[in-house]
């Protein structure tokens, strides 16, 4: 398997530095940039499998980049954030982002969010499964575990890894209803700890895509069951 390439975005030279070492001493093929219009042309020229973009650079910030390369791409982004940032954090995560690490982070931390995001990218299922094992049907929407992709109606709905699994996990007990602890333990596989806010960011970014896509305000695939959780909505 070729080795994943990763694009670090961080106006700190120190930072950039910390980043360099730990994710080149672990096997990855990495690229700099020094704020958000550079990172735009890095990611263009070089095409990499997941981004570590800080939120807070001069110019042009890590949010406006991520609605930028929205536009064209689903390529997992793990966000900087400081401690003091919360509701640049949410934002961010609503923006598309797939996970967030606040500084000062471990090296440590940092490489098992790497890993478990481009795990995420990864099909589980098993290639001896026939095709009725790989594709998942709940009235007009669809999951596709081999492709990762998301319809509704036949109109695909690109989703970022981590709204990919989130749905994923609805999707395998139809009629469960999951509080925000269980769908973060299903979604974070590294036990990685989050808040409730960033479950409900992603959840609410889903049905975003699904209104945005489709111009239906029914497509919606998930139920919120107040004062428990969610729930995949009913069949439509």
């Amino acid at each position: 398997m070729p080795k994943r390439h990763i694009l670090i975005v961080d106006d700190d030279p120190s930072i950039r530095d910390v980043l360099k070492f730990t994710l080149d001493k672990a096997g990855y093929d990495i690229t700099e940039a020094t704020n958000g219009a550079e990172a735009l042309v890095r990611f263009k020229e070089k095409s990499p499998d997941l981004m570590v973009l800080d939120i807070l650079m001069p110019e042009m910030d890590g949010t406006d980049v991520c609605k930028e390369i929205r536009k064209h791409s689903n390529i997992p982004i793990i966000f900087l954030t400081s401690l003091d940032e919360e509701a640049d954090r949410i934002i961010g995560l609503e923006l598309g982002g797939d996970d967030y690490i606040t500084k000062p982070f471990s090296p440590r931390e940092l490489l098992a969010r790497v890993k478990a995001v481009l795990r995420r990218l990864q099909p589980h299922v098993d290639i001896k499964a026939d095709y009725r094992e790989t594709k998942k049907i709940h009235g007009s929407l669809s999951l596709d575990l081999t492709s990762f992709e998301v319809s509704w109606k036949s109109m695909r709905i690109p989703l970022t890894a981590m709204e990919f699994h989130l749905l994923q996990a609805l999707f395998d007990h139809p009629n469960k209803v999951y509080n925000r602890d269980e769908l973060m333990e299903k979604a974070y596989d590294d036990n990685t700890v989050v808040t409730d806010r960033t479950i409900d960011s992603h959840i609410r970014r889903i049905r975003k895509k699904f209104l945005e896509k489709t111009a239906d305000t029914s497509a919606d695939p998930i139920e919120t069951v107040h004062g428990f959780g969610y729930r995949l909505a009913g069949k439509k």
